[in-house]
């Protein structure tokens, strides 16, 4: 059992599982129901089906004064009724606990019954059991953006995340923790921004998501990022033209308004106000299957930015439809994995045969390091073809390189050293962004400036990568 402290929210939700979830029949009275819950020490129970024992739904705490306290409802009332009307909400126990996060948000609730991979009943996760491994500024905030109902508020939020940030970075926290923290702060942001903005629009009837791509499809945001993000609908092939323009003066608006909230409008227009990147499903499909065709340079770039891809609000099905196609069809695409693996191996990291690092020709910011372009990346593009290879359906670069040995498609290696290298750039990077830098230098760091220590460790880091990419350039013959 993994200890309470230990536990992030990239974390599976069966590490949280702490008791057997208390469980009740559908025909159980609402009196026996509230002296169990009483007896048992819970805020819910399960109603589960008699014979299979799957889970019907679940009755709150909350459920027991909205639902039953101010309508004054008999105590001898089934509990089956009181349960009828809400919506089933149920994750599996592999899923990570941002997920988790996410999903309570989305729905405005505050439990979510946790399954196994034949549907069977684990456990219940509640919302406070998430906020737990949040640190107590995080756990605030994270409140004030779900409940926030105007931009006023998300836009005081939105400096906020980046302060609690900041802070932690003070503390001494770990980059993994403040990156997640970071990125579940600025999803919740993105996602109630989506609702407020949602609400002045009529939008079509079709089933719809909001996408983030790059590192906030990463889960591995810093203080310095832009947007990156898409719109995922699906209806009739006679109807997707004129949903796409109805989708597009509301994403429009939720781009501003992100830009308001401190997420810069992305200058290559990565945004889901731009036409082409809000399609249809099948669209979808299409797009990445020509990307993975065409062998151009712009395809290649594409690929890096936009299988990345993770759903932030609306409806996860879609994006789990295209992610699944994309596990099946891409490792079928060795020459299109080749290309990207020739196009990654491109940027070697910085490190000189006579000095410890070697320099860019950057004008501006002579001497330094651009620890995202020569540092991060070199983590993150070699990642992401081993697990496209692989069909590895997580997005972040840590959970990709341990999934990864998990199935033996890397062995032999210590990806636990890898894992650190990323960590220590990420952990200088944000360090560094914590400054009011100039544009241009939110990435580049002076090693000379760097104490004796780090420029070690940094340069180790560095070799990680080398050794990443070595593995890269022997699967690709390369």
């Amino acid at each position: 059992m993994v200890a309470r402290n230990r536990l992030t929210l990239h974390s599976p939700l069966a590490e949280f599982l702490r008791r057997k979830p208390v469980t009740v029949m559908p025909d159980a009275l609402l009196r026996e129901v509230v002296a169990l819950m009483a007896a048992e020490k819970v805020g819910s129970v399960v109603v589960v089906e008699p014979e299979s024992g799957r889970p019907m739904g679940i009755f709150t705490l909350r459920d027991l004064l909205h639902k039953v306290a101010l309508h004054g409802l008999d105590l001898d009332t089934m509990i089956l009724s009181l349960i009828s009307d809400s919506h089933l909400i149920l994750l599996n126990w592999r899923a990570k606990a941002y997920q988790a996060e996410m999903l309570l948000a989305r729905h405005g609730i505050h439990h979510l019954i946790v399954v196994d991979a034949a549907g069977r009943l684990v456990g219940v996760i509640s919302q406070s059991d998430i906020l737990d491994v949040q640190r107590g500024n995080a756990k605030a905030l994270s409140m004030t953006i779900r409940e926030a109902r105007d931009m006023h508020v998300l836009e005081m939020a939105a400096d906020e995340a980046q302060q609690v940030a900041k802070r932690m970075l003070s503390e001494g926290a770990a980059a993994e923790q403040v990156m997640q923290t970071l990125s579940t702060l600025n999803d919740l942001l993105v996602m109630r921004v989506v609702e407020l903005t949602r609400r002045d629009f009529t939008l079509p009837p079709v089933p719809w998501c909001w996408l983030a791509f790059g590192s906030e499809g990463r889960f591995e945001q810093t203080l310095a990022t832009d947007q990156d993000n898409g719109l995922l609908f699906d209806c009739k092939p006679e109807e997707v033209e004129a949903t796409r323009q109805a989708f597009l003066p509301f994403a429009a608006v939720v781009n501003d308004r992100l830009d308001t909230c401190g997420f810069p409008l992305c200058k290559g227009n990565i945004m889901a106000s731009n036409p082409e990147l809000c399609l249809s499903l099948a669209e979808w499909r299409q797009r990445f299957a020509d990307w993975m065709r065409s062998g151009d340079a712009q395809a290649m770039l594409n690929a890096v930015i936009f299988f990345d891809f993770r759903p932030l609000y609306g409806q996860e099905a879609l994006a789990e439809a295209l992610h699944l196609g994309l596990q099946k069809s891409v490792p079928q695409e060795g020459l299109f994995l080749r290309f990207m693996a020739e196009t990654a191996l491109k940027a070697r990291p910085p490190l000189g045969l006579i000095r410890d690092f070697v320099f860019d020709d950057d004008k501006d910011f002579p001497n330094t390091l651009d620890l995202k372009a020569f540092g991060s990346r070199l983590f993150v593009d070699a990642a992401r073809i081993l697990a496209l290879a692989h069909g590895v359906s997580e997005t972040s670069t840590i959970e990709r390189l341990r999934t990864l040995v998990r199935r033996g498609a890397l062995v032999g290696e210590d990806v636990e050293a890898m894992v650190d290298g990323f960590l220590f750039i990420q952990k200088l990077r944000l360090l560094h962004q914590r400054e009011n830098l100039p544009s241009g230098a939110e990435n580049r760091i002076d090693p000379d400036q760097l104490n004796e220590l780090d420029r070690a460790v940094l340069k180790m880091a560095l070799k990680q990568s080398k050794k990443l990419q070595d593995v890269l350039q022997l699967a690709y013959h390369l």
